[in-house]
């Protein structure tokens, strides 16, 4: 049995998965460790607005979820930890990961309707066109602006789509048309949040700076300037062109929709979560469309679970999105009323500026300041719905665990990454290898020394009990992404001498067997039988301790108790299928019967008679 379990384990060391492309020696190398190997570490500073240092519970949440996303990756032994105040540092071993640089990402989802649309008339605005005026003067939004961007669709989707390219799908239904949804009564109008005193502040000198005039001609502003019928209209607005992207982020959302002058790059230039303030209204932009979101009457914690899938139909990965009750209750609200907008809502006609023969409204997923879809709604959507577009794996992967594990409860820019070297690592390594070789040689002289033949068992079990470990090892390196440290290599080391115990334990009650009387060959089946019971209890507790540490413990740690419990459940393994049977076999052979030669010495010779059990 101890044979088989070795040749599937090294089959799958030196053919198993992970091995494409590698040469021999290379499958034989374990996955190493940021201390042994150097890596990458990647740092994201907390943003506040004010520039307010966030709570030490706000760090800790956001060190806990960007862990996780770390570990989602297939990072094993990441180090994830909070430095100052507000800055998480994350250091993975080997060389620099793209993917790194989105773990920090907020990852505020909201679901949103689109109220209006228009086009980015800055450049229009503030060089006008000379020639007589034309329908053609100021661009409108592309027909096609959401043809290849993600889109949302219903689950089960049917089996031919039920609206254009990016459109919302319904799931199949009995009948060919749907039949029109109950009315729901319309939620209470949400009260916008209480403008701060920083904002006010920020909007007078922002007043300032723009003149009181075109400020004053901003304010009274309900839709966007028509620059069709008279392009020159956008000059009065020129000096709101000047603005960055946090002077914007203080304007009031109608303001930023409807001044000309206020470019999509302006507002694409606002600080992280300048739009994630769930009662507000918010503008975003997307393939050059200016839109004029509605509160978000749906938000990421909404989301049950995401998943990253690849849709049979089209071959294509989709995100797949399970709501929470409550949250899908949301959800077919909000879906229905979108596809029956009220007599008075403006969606309808945004749609329609947005996408060509539009019949209802769109609602935009909100991925923190980037609108990643805005489909037209064309079914109420009462089950599980999949962001669709052009995904591959990964980032389909990406985005779904992004979601699954939750948004920051702070907003993080990404800081330095800088590569860590292992010149002390290694040199700890080597030091370590060092110490482990002369206890294991100690151990061996003194079990040769003391227990003789039985000695040249405790020497072939920690070599099986070795080699399962590094085999272990080194498809585990390939398959979950563990990685070996320093302080994993300390924990195989301290399982050496948990396995030395279970020898002692065993070799002691075989001796106890023969002092009663026994011969050595009736004594060895007693003794296991004996001896069995406290290896395992003894076993027991050390794997249970090492499973308690890696529930609790972060980073190296974690690393020292997965090591401590996979040897020591390995050891145990060698114990069953080798050192017994092996006992059993000496038990049959002369040399265990001779004093000088078994190691058992003095107690087989104070034994003249044999008694069998």
């Amino acid at each position: 049995m101890l044979g088989f379990l070795f040749v599937i384990l090294y089959v799958l060391v030196f053919w198993g998965p992970g091995t494409k492309g590698l040469g021999y020696q290379e499958r034989l190398h374990p996955k190493l460790g940021l201390d042994l190997v150097g890596g990458t570490q990647a740092t994201y500073v907390a943003s506040l607005a004010g520039g307010k240092a966030p709570s030490p519970e706000s760090m800790e949440e956001s060190r806990k979820i960007i862990d996780q996303r770390v570990n989602a990756l297939g990072v094993a032994e990441a180090e994830v930890v909070v430095e100052g105040n507000r800055n998480i540092v994350v250091s993975v071993a080997g060389e620099a990961n793209d993917q790194l640089k989105n773990v920090g990402q907020a990852a505020q989802m909201r679901f949103r309707k689109v109220l209006k649309a228009t086009g980015d008339n800055a450049a229009v605005a503030l060089n006008p066109p000379s020639a007589a005026p034309s329908a053609s003067a100021a661009p409108k939004p592309s027909a096609s602006a959401g043809a290849k961007a993600p889109a949302v669709t219903g689950s089960p989707a049917p089996s031919a789509s039920a609206g254009g390219q990016g459109g919302w799908e319904r799931a199949p239904s009995p009948s060919a048309t749907p039949s029109a949804p109950a009315a729901t009564p319309s939620a209470a109008p949400v009260s916008p949040p209480p403008v701060s005193a920083g904002v006010q502040e920020q909007r007078a000198a922002i007043q300032k700076k723009v003149g009181a005039e075109a400020w004053a001609a901003a304010e009274k502003l309900t839709d966007p300037v028509d620059l069709s019928s008279d392009p020159a209209a956008g000059q009065k607005f020129k000096a709101f062109s000047t603005l960055s992207g946090d002077e914007v982020n203080a304007l009031t959302p109608e303001m930023q929709f409807n001044v000309p002058t206020i470019s999509c790059d302006q507002l694409n230039k606002r600080p992280a979560g300048a739009i994630d303030e769930v009662k507000s209204k918010v503008v975003a932009c997307q393939s050059g469309a200016k839109m004029l979101l509605d509160v978000a009457k749906v938000v990421g914690t909404d989301i049950d679970t995401a998943s990253p899938q690849l849709d049979q139909q089209s071959g294509q990965w989709v995100v797949s999105l399970d709501f929470t009750g409550p949250g899908q209750s949301k959800w077919t609200a909000l879906t229905r009323e979108a596809f029956q907008p009220g007599a008075n809502d403006t969606c309808l006609t945004a749609a329609q500026a947005l996408s060509t023969g539009a019949t209802h409204c769109l609602v935009a997923v909100v991925l923190d300041k980037e609108v990643i879809s805005a489909p037209e709604i064309q079914g109420v959507l009462s089950g599980q719905s999949q962001i669709t577009g052009q995904f591959s794996s990964s980032s389909a992967k990406q985005l779904a665990d992004q979601i699954k594990y939750g948004a920051l409860p702070v907003t993080f820019e990404a800081g330095t990454t800088q590569t860590v070297t292992a010149t002390l690592g290694l040199a700890q390594l080597k030091a370590g290898l060092i110490a482990a070789a002369i206890g294991m040689g100690l151990v061996a002289i003194y079990a040769f020394f003391y227990y003789r033949l039985l000695g040249s068992v405790i020497f072939l079990s920690l070599v099986l009990s070795g080699l399962l470990t590094f085999g272990a090892l080194v498809v585990l390196g390939r398959t979950t992404g563990f990685t070996l440290t320093l302080a994993g290599i300390a924990g195989f080391i301290v399982s050496l001498g948990v396995a030395a115990d279970s020898f002692v334990i065993y070799f002691e009650r075989l001796k106890d067997e023969i002092h009663e009387g026994r011969s050595a060959r009736s004594a060895v089946p007693r003794a296991w039988a004996r001896a069995r019971r406290t290896i395992i209890s003894a076993n027991t507790i050390t794997i249970m301790a090492a499973v308690v540490l890696y529930i609790v413990s972060i980073g190296a740690v974690r690393g020292f108790a997965f090591a401590l419990g996979l040897s020591t459940v390995l050891d145990l393994v060698v114990v069953f299928l080798f050192r017994h049977p092996i006992m059993t076999l000496f038990a049959s052979t002369k040399a265990f019967l001779s004093p000088r030669v078994s190691g058992l010495g003095r107690v087989l010779q104070r034994t003249p008679t044999e008694k069998e059990a």
